[in-house]
């Protein structure tokens, strides 16, 4: 991860570490410091390194080896550079001091806010595998940039859906889809990311896309459940059409968005829930952290088995277990970790959320009408 990026006598002097305690830092291309992984990871540190100087010296008469009078001669100048850095990881925050010959010559500080903002000069490689899936996400990358392409797909969603259920309900999903999706477009801004728009994909949903990375998990956990979130107001939006119209459309409409948010929210990796819960768990530096995560897990899976929610039991163990596999390599993320008002502030969004939903489609299930029946009869089946 990038902690710090200033001007050093011309060139950039750049600070990468992680929650592993490694730290490097970089003058220009060059690394010139190097702390190793320790348990150690905050506080007080100090980078040390000479820089070399060449300065012209005339050559007077007199002296040793003279040359003619006034010939120049090159000299190297050994130059102290250090810098101080006090670090603390969770909320986040770094101040430090740039110091040439034991002089001060910049010196600030930087948070979160900061990191949100930062493009990282060099990005994360990440190592390619030949599968299908990669096969077909690069397929689909050389396609997006076409503006056509937007329009095809949506016909293409209304058509596979109006094949499944009526033209009038394939016309509603899609605008519930697009309503979720809008949701990440939107926190995407709030980031000042830089969007290219949503794409529907028959059978799959949609997919808001954005050029940029993010820096920090926070970014990852807002953008992601900003998308349920606006699910979660569409159909509280279509149960009050459905109260005060009394027609059944909207009350379908309430039941099966809520459905397919709450099937967006399970901790499955690349679903919205799996980056939310991979996020939150990720940023427990310790074996406690973790184990509140599976112990939460645990109780989720029991109440939805004890509540003849099977299906949403099954994939919430399923997803727990990845969480597991991925904390493992934890720190060798360049995401900024969540701190722990982020942490349980994530979490609460999260669960509230989840039962939000749960509790509209329990509701217009226990009407009688065997299609409204029908979302709770998925997530018991």
């Amino acid at each position: 991860m990038e902690l710090l990026r200033i001007d050093c006598l011309g060139k950039e002097l750049r600070l990468e570490g992680s929650m592993a305690g490694w730290q490097q830092l970089f003058w220009g291309d060059t690394l010139v410091s190097v702390k190793q992984a320790s348990a150690d990871n905050e506080g007080l540190k100090t980078h040390n390194f000479e820089l070399t100087s060449q300065a012209p010296h005339p050559i007077q008469a007199g002296e040793p080896d003279a040359a003619p009078l006034n010939e120049e001669i090159m000299t190297s100048t050994k130059i102290k550079i250090s810098l101080e850095i006090d670090l603390m990881w969770q909320p986040f925050n770094i101040d430090y001091r740039l110091i040439k010959d034991e002089v001060v010559i910049a010196k600030g500080s930087r948070n979160s806010k900061d990191i949100e903002r930062q493009i990282p000069v060099k990005p994360i490689q990440i190592k390619k595998q030949f599968s299908l899936v990669g096969l077909a996400s690069l397929g689909f990358k050389l396609l997006k940039s076409a503006k056509v392409i937007k329009v095809v797909l949506a016909g293409a969603s209304i058509a596979a859906y109006s094949w499944l259920f009526s033209f009038q309900f394939a016309l509603a999903l899609i605008a519930c889809l697009m309503f979720h999706e809008y949701g990440h477009i939107r926190a995407m801004k709030h980031f000042g990311m830089k969007t290219k728009g949503i794409y529907l994909i028959p059978f799959m949903g949609g997919l808001a896309l954005s050029d940029e990375k993010i820096n920090t998990r926070w970014q990852d956990v807002v953008i992601s459940i900003m998308g349920p979130s606006f699910g979660l107001l569409m159909s509280i939006i279509s149960l009050l059409a459905y109260w005060l119209t009394g027609n059944v459309f909207f009350a379908g409409l309430a039941a099966f968005n809520a459905l397919l948010n709450l099937f967006n929210l399970l901790p499955i990796l690349p679903l919205d829930g799996g980056h939310i819960l991979k996020s939150i768990s990720f940023s427990m530096n310790s074996i406690m952290g973790l184990g509140a995560c599976i112990t939460g897990a645990a109780i989720g899976v029991y109440l939805s088995y004890t509540l003849g929610l099977a299906l949403l039991g099954f994939l919430l163990l399923i997803g727990s277990l990845e969480i597991v596999f991925e904390w493992k390599t934890r720190h060798q993320s360049h995401l900024l970790p969540l701190d722990r008002y982020g942490q349980i502030f994530s979490t609460l969004w999260y669960f509230l959320t989840v039962g939000a939903l749960v509790a509209i489609i329990w509701y217009l299930a226990g009407s009688g009408d065997d299609m409204l029946g029908l979302p709770l009869k998925i997530l018991q089946s």
